[in-house]
């Protein structure tokens, strides 16, 4: 694979604006009620800490497994349905071995492209761009679920970040094969990226000409502990809601007989599906397009399937 080395690269004029045609139209930010249900919770006084254990749900339909806080609107989507949700976070984030290079590198050098696959992957990116000086960028992202992180710029900050593409279908490997490239000239992808992804994206522009520079800037790991209580609820639920194929391997850690349980496994994309099926899941459900709405409507399929809807 011929990937890019950062000592061969020499600074490249500011990239060009993008056709609007090809551009990246981004929703408006939707509000969501603030009830949702937790497994635990805590408050403070000015003079002590008190924890507060809530009991978990009596009869959950979901379990929503996303880091804990960013489960928030997938919760109160399904709350909108009448849904009952569990919150177990299955995993969480850490820093990866070149998030401390990111930052100099956006400084240092201009890229034709910064190609942005996760929610996880654009907020860290957010913060190395700011600490760079917030240089002039073109994003690609994968889907609309990844732009989002970027809506809440300042207008002045999106002058200098251009969210100017999407795939049609928001894939890593669609995204790879649709990429604009700007003619016969050499063309600069920054690729910030978990440790756990795979090469498809960097494969598949490579094979296309384009010269990519990979960082692998966090990782997912699985969380320290599990409430045993919560635990026993959540696999007596119809529907696990998993939102990368690291949440499918956490959950399969957690289940003592995996061949036992028949339950649903609701993807929020192709991705994760994939991996949950490869991991022996039969009841695997998934959107054709990955973001909120589509995970909502597999979560409902699902439960429809098990009469809990």
């Amino acid at each position: 694979m011929a990937l890019l080395s950062l000592s061969s690269l020499s600074p490249l004029p500011p990239p060009s604006s993008f056709s609007s045609s090809s551009s990246l139209q981004l929703h408006s930010r939707i509000s969501f009620s603030p009830s949702r249900i937790r497994a635990s919770s805590s408050s403070s006084s000015s003079t002590c800490q008190v924890i507060q254990h809530t009991p978990p749900p009596s009869n959950p339909k979901v379990v929503v497994t996303r880091e804990r806080g960013k489960n928030a609107k997938l919760i109160d989507a399904l709350d909108k349905h009448g849904i009952n949700c569990l919150e177990l976070p299955l995993i969480q984030h850490t820093q990866g071995p070149d998030l401390d290079r990111l930052a100099s590198v956006l400084r240092e050098t201009t890229f034709d492209w910064i190609v942005i696959t996760s929610p996880e992957a654009g907020s860290v990116f957010l913060e190395a761009w700011k600490a760079a000086g917030t240089p002039k960028v073109r994003i690609g992202v994968v889907g609309a679920g990844t732009a989002s992180i970027f809506e809440n710029l300042v207008e002045s900050s999106k002058q200098l970040l251009d969210v100017a593409f999407a795939p049609s279908k928001a894939t890593g490997k669609v995204l790879a094969s649709e990429l604009p490239k700007d003619g016969h000239r050499r063309c600069t992808v920054l690729y910030p990226a978990s440790v756990k992804a795979s090469n498809e994206i960097e494969e598949g522009l490579s094979s296309r000409g384009f010269q990519v520079v990979r960082l692998n800037t966090y990782t997912t790991v699985p969380v320290d502990h599990v409430d045993q209580i919560v635990l026993e609820k959540a696999l007596s639920a119809p529907v696990v809601a998993v939102a990368s194929p690291s949440a499918v391997r956490a959950w399969v850690n957690l289940i003592s007989e995996p061949d036992s349980w028949n339950n649903s496994v609701a993807c929020i994309g192709e991705t994760t599906a994939s991996a949950a099926k490869r991991l022996g899941f039969k009841n695997v459900y998934f959107p054709m397009q990955p973001g909120l709405d589509g995970w909502v409507g597999s979560i409902l399929k699902a439960l429809r399937a098990h009469d809990s809807f």
